[in-house]
């Protein structure tokens, strides 16, 4: 865990993760802040009613486990009033559609921090100082968009409740243990847009699909063996888009005719490099921003001005085909750095295929790398 959050000295690591979460909110998303603020402080409660060995029934809300807290004299004022503030303030912030403004989510921060630093100091190592009160730093960073944020807190929620007692009973069995494994293991947060929005199985397997992949165009070219399934699904409305596909692969091809179970297994295990190869893709975009790429699978090639000049001739590019070419030309791409940067997108022309698209691919490296070395 990084340590430029506030609350990343709580030994209650699940408390912090959902902390840091919500410092990150307090600027870019207040209405997230002050909903989620709530779960918060409703599983201190409940951490607090398991150490007081109270009875905890799942049914209770925030408002009951603050009232029976209370009723046994655990409470001072601050503390309530702090509690009230954020349960009033996430209730407003839940069901009102009026904008809210940072100054309320500060106010929220301000109060996690009184309920936090009374529950360490009553429940936690007598020894320990807890630090003093701290603004948030406005994000100096890209942020989450609002969907995966909220994507990544109800995951922390969760764990933070499996943690403390009261997950949810519809979680299942399987989400569970994952769960129980996730509280275990200590994974470094995940930068913007690689939070898990959903899962796709397949036969005891499954594949995690990233927030910036959720309504990925699954170009047909980008799945060798499954190009003509994935044609003949999309021809059905199916499997067009990531979101598009069902949450089991298993019986995908009763959508369409003459395709099997291998063909579902197939597009699961292509899949899953397909996803591999976004992510590298990603990563060198986010490395290099500003930089222009030519991709074919899991490699690239970097578009340098002399590159981007280059003339599409059979001279500079020996692979290329007199039919390859004037396709091109009649394209109106007649320059290195006019090609798609998808490449497989080429093999939309008569008589160019997968081998023809690697060969030019190849070309366009070797001009690169003689260019590099002039």
């Amino acid at each position: 865990m990084t340590d430029h959050h506030f609350y990343s000295f709580l030994k209650h690591k699940q408390l912090a993760l959902v902390a840091n979460e919500l410092e990150q909110s307090v600027y870019t998303n207040p209405r997230t802040m002050l909903t989620h603020a709530r779960v918060l402080v409703e599983s201190v409660l409940k951490l607090v009613m398991r150490e007081e060995r109270m009875q905890d029934p799942p049914y209770m809300t925030l408002k009951d486990r603050l009232d029976e807290v209370d009723r046994q004299g655990l409470l001072i004022h601050e503390v309530k009033d702090a509690l009230e503030l954020i349960r009033r303030s996430g209730n407003l912030a839940a069901h009102e559609t009026r904008g809210f403004r940072a100054s309320e989510a500060l106010k929220s921060w301000e109060a996690i921090y009184i309920v936090l630093k009374w529950y360490t100091e009553v429940y936690g190592d007598p020894s320990f100082e807890f630090p003093e009160y701290r603004d948030p730093s406005p994000p100096a960073q890209q942020s989450f968009e609002l969907p995966e944020l909220e994507a990544r807190l109800e995951r922390l929620e969760s764990l933070l409740l499996l943690q403390v007692g009261g997950a949810d009973e519809t979680m299942g069995a399987e989400a569970e243990a994952e769960a129980a494994v996730a509280v275990e293991e200590e994974t470094p947060p995940e930068p913007p847009g690689y939070t898990t929005v959903r899962r796709i199985r397949y036969r005891g397997r499954s594949l995690d699909i990233p927030y910036f992949l959720r309504d990925a165009f699954l170009l047909p070219q980008r799945f060798e063996k499954s190009v003509r399934f994935l044609v003949k699904l999309g021809g059905a409305e199916e499997a067009r888009i990531m979101s598009e596909l069902p949450a089991d692969l298993d019986g995908l091809h009763h959508a369409v005719t003459r395709y099997n179970e291998k063909h579902d297994e197939q597009l699961f295990d292509e899949l899953g490099e397909f996803i591999a190869e976004e992510k590298a893709r990603r990563k060198i975009r986010l490395d290099r921003p500003g930089e222009l790429f030519l991709f074919h699978r899991a490699d690239w090639v970097t578009v340098t001005e002399s590159l981007a000049g280059a003339e599409l001739t059979k001279e500079n590019f020996p692979s290329l085909t007199p039919g390859f070419t004037r396709q091109l030309h009649e394209s109106g791409i007649r320059r290195a750095g006019q090609l798609p940067q998808e490449l497989v997108i080429l093999a939309k022309y008569k008589n160019v295929g997968t081998g023809s698209i690697e060969k030019l691919f190849e070309d366009l490296k070797e001009r690169q790398k003689a260019r590099t070395s002039d």
